[in-house]
């Protein structure tokens, strides 16, 4: 069997940690032919992945449309979701063979029913998520631990956002200092003043610090820690900038979220900040890296929403700021 279709559907930074296995799997068949269903917004991720054939993008409003545009029955599905919609998917693409996770490392058991062949089971919270989409790939005879991140960023979009970084201040030869203050989940973002103070204490020799965010929300709140320390706050970025832009960075200072794990993906030091998830399935997996959790008796709860976010309470700004500093200065 030489054709593939990948299912995983969303979010960023899921997308990011499946291309280790979509990497093993391109080695082990390289004339195979090699489809990823996705929707819209991780479009964008994966127009950087050479050797995908193709990129098949779900539109959750037109199913039964995205489900004709992957229909092959002489193909192998490999759901990465784990959810009922990436397994039904899967159903609905007619492929002969169904790949998933057992039951106990699925959000939405039921997903398992649509599968033909269920991986063995994973001891979850002590597994990498990398290293659990990796061990899909085991039903089909691939035994890969490499985590490769086929990335492939255009001079043009680096070249843009070069300028766009210039058009802030940003002098030739400065290192640049990512500090990514958003996240999906209210849960996982640090606080404003939390945000203030490291930047007051961190000085980083000779850096461009700049904030990075993603939704209007995050903005809002990058726009309170410019106020009140002078750091720059990034224009809008495409995804595809925002890559970009962390390549050429020297640091990352991020919650759990997608420019933590793009920014793991590039190799480029992060100090991470983790509250309700747990940093052993999808924190850094570098031992130069630096994760500061701080672990409570309700921890990891995967909330959404917390009253008191004790986890992020107990991350002090002066803690990250000595982090940052130990990264800067060991990558000058």
């Amino acid at each position: 069997m030489n054709r593939f279709l990948i299912i995983r559907l969303s979010s960023l930074g899921d997308i990011i940690h499946t291309l280790p296995a979509f990497a093993a799997l391109r080695k082990s068949y390289p004339e195979a032919k090699i489809r990823w269903a996705v929707e819209k917004k991780g479009q964008e991720i994966l127009d950087l992945v050479p050797g995908i054939d193709e990129v098949v993008v779900v539109d959750k409003k037109k199913w039964r449309h995205s489900a004709r545009a992957i229909k092959r029955r002489d193909q192998m599905a490999l759901d990465f979701q784990g959810l009922v919609k990436s397994a039904l998917l899967a159903y609905l693409s007619r492929s002969r063979r169904r790949l998933g996770f057992s039951r106990q490392n699925l959000k939405e058991p039921l997903a398992s029913l649509f599968y033909t062949a269920r991986s063995s089971p994973i001891p979850e919270e002590e597994t990498h998520v990398i290293r659990k989409n990796l061990k899909l790939l085991e039903l089909l005879g691939i035994n890969k631990s490499q985590f490769e991140f086929p990335l492939r960023i255009p001079d043009g979009i680096v070249q843009s956002v070069q300028s766009k970084l210039a058009a802030l201040g940003r002098q030739d030869g400065q290192r640049i200092a990512v500090f990514n203050i958003g996240a999906a989940w209210a849960s996982k973002r640090w606080f404003p003043d939390r945000w203030i103070e490291f930047i007051a204490l961190a000085q980083l020799s000779d850096s461009f610090p700049l904030l990075l965010w993603g939704s209007e929300e995050e903005n809002r709140l990058a726009q309170i820690v410019a106020e009140k320390t002078g750091v720059k706050v990034a224009p809008f970025l495409t995804i595809k900038e925002a890559i970009a832009l962390l390549r050429t960075a020297s640091l990352v200072v991020s919650g759990d979220t997608f420019a933590l794990q793009a920014a793991c993906a590039l190799d480029v030091p992060v100090v991470a900040l983790f509250g309700p998830t747990n940093p052993r399935r999808n924190g850094p997996f570098r031992e130069r890296d630096t994760v500061i959790y701080k672990k409570q008796d309700c921890s990891p709860c995967y909330k959404h929403e917390c009253t008191d976010l004790q986890c992020l309470q107990a991350i002090s700004a002066a803690e990250v700021a000595a982090a940052a500093r130990e990264l800067w200065e060991k990558h000058d």
